[in-house]
């Protein structure tokens, strides 16, 4: 079904795809304002542990207080929606029991809340659109698998990197062409120091959290969006943490690509970044190998080959989610998700880590996270990020050294932790 056409469909029918949100920082209230400007679709309920920014948001909207009902309970929100009221709620799981919604967006970016809400969801028949990668890469396969089984959708959103990637890789592949490299513009070279404290005085002028801001000033989300798609497409990092070298677009072609043929790759088949002139854009290196292919490619204006740069000059971030929200609901297709286990996010320390000490979220003080195959990975015994929040460090780990599981023992009783588990269950013995 055509996504527009759809829409207004619901639209005329008076039946608009009902979302909730979980999560209403910058990308979460961004999201609820280009609904509100959509047919066929709105955010009616919002999850937040501060309801007064849950509150604002829809205020935002031109909605009267009296409009919005504040509430943990299921059956007064569900009654507050049948009515045509607005929910704001500091309960993540009111969402997944109220029937009239239809799909929840999760937009914390915590590995544990994703995992808890994403698992929920599915269970009771609600469709998950993920603005949350940490969770993917940690636990995704199993949330994708569980999903299927269900009937419902588990996707990352369109607009985040990795979707807007796997839109890239879909057209090439679809037409027949190989792809040697796929990857993403990153506005500025990693700083693995970077902290909330040192990122402040920059996320408050432009309107972010300090944390969001280091996550990706240090490389974390970097290397978070890349690992999604080597798990959606089978592309591999080609050396532990990406090359992430300096090169701007016309060159993509000429550098991100087999050393044997001029390039800095070692292998074909590759996620990578670049800091040089790309973002906020993804691309795509591809080649073909049938020699008309080459001639129409040069002949389109494509250069002259054998590699040609396919590139997206922009991704919207939660603008373009709800697409990925209807497509799920309408079509019952997700945007990009993990078909296998190709590669693993792993936490690093960010400082000197003595016994004792637990570890903070993705974007504090305590680690960054680098990109490794998933062989490598599990060979090295590297802490997955996921599992790193609330992990208890076991002995004297220097900055910049890798976290492992005999370094650092996980958080046992989280829900993400036991996920994982499950995940790594039903990889390793079906």
């Amino acid at each position: 079904m055509d996504v527009r056409q759809g829409l207004e469909q619901r639209q005329a029918e008076g039946r608009p795809i009902v979302v909730g949100l979980v999560g209403c920082g910058q990308m979460g209230s961004g999201l609820v304002h280009v609904m509100d400007q959509m047919t066929g679709m709105d955010v009616r309920v919002i999850s937040d542990l501060d309801s007064a920014r849950a509150l604002e948001t829809f205020v935002a909207l031109g909605l009267s207080r009296s409009d919005i009902v504040v509430t943990d309970d299921t059956g007064i929100a569900q009654d507050a929606l049948t009515a045509g009221k607005r929910v704001v709620t500091g309960d993540a799981l009111l969402l997944t029991r109220v029937p009239a919604v239809e799909a929840i967006v999760e937009a914390t970016g915590l590995a544990e809340v994703g995992a808890t809400v994403a698992w929920n969801a599915i269970l009771r028949g609600k469709h998950i659109i993920m603005l949350n990668v940490e969770t993917d890469v940690t636990v995704g396969l199993l949330l994708n698998q569980l999903a299927q089984r269900a009937g419902v959708v588990y996707t990352v959103a369109s607009g985040d990197e990795p979707g807007v990637c796997m839109g890239l890789y879909n057209f090439a592949r679809t037409l027949g062409f190989e792809v040697v490299c796929m990857g993403k513009g990153k506005n500025n070279v990693i700083d693995l120091a970077a902290t909330p404290s040192s990122c402040r005085e920059e996320a408050l002028a432009r309107g972010m959290n300090p944390k969001m801001l280091a996550a990706f000033k240090d490389g974390s989300k970097t290397m978070v969006e890349m690992a999604a798609v080597s798990n959606a497409t089978g592309l591999v990092p080609d050396v532990p943490g990406m090359h992430g070298a300096r090169v701007d677009v016309p060159d993509l072609c000429r550098q991100l690509i087999p050393a044997q043929d001029g390039g800095i790759l070692n292998q074909r088949g590759c996620v990578e970044y670049s800091t040089g002139r790309v973002a906020p854009g993804v691309f795509a290196v591809v080649t073909s190998h049938e020699p008309r292919v080459r001639v129409d490619m040069t002949f389109v204006g494509m250069g002259s080959g054998p590699y040609y740069t396919l590139y997206r000059p922009y991704h919207l971030c939660n603008i373009e989610t709800p697409l990925s929200v209807a497509e799920a609901v309408l079509n019952q297709q997700p945007t990009i998700v993990p078909q296998a286990l190709v590669s693993e996010v792993v936490a690093v320390a960010k400082r000197d880590l003595a016994p004792g000490d637990v570890l903070g979220e993705v974007g504090e003080a305590d680690y960054y996270n680098r990109i490794y195959t998933f062989a490598e990975a599990q060979a090295l015994r590297g802490l997955p990020m996921g599992l790193a929040a609330g992990a208890r460090v076991t002995t004297p780990v220097k900055a910049g050294t890798l976290l492992t599981l005999d370094s650092v023992a996980p958080d046992t009783s989280r829900f993400v932790y036991k996920l994982r588990q499950l995940q790594d269950e039903m990889v390793y013995h079906g």
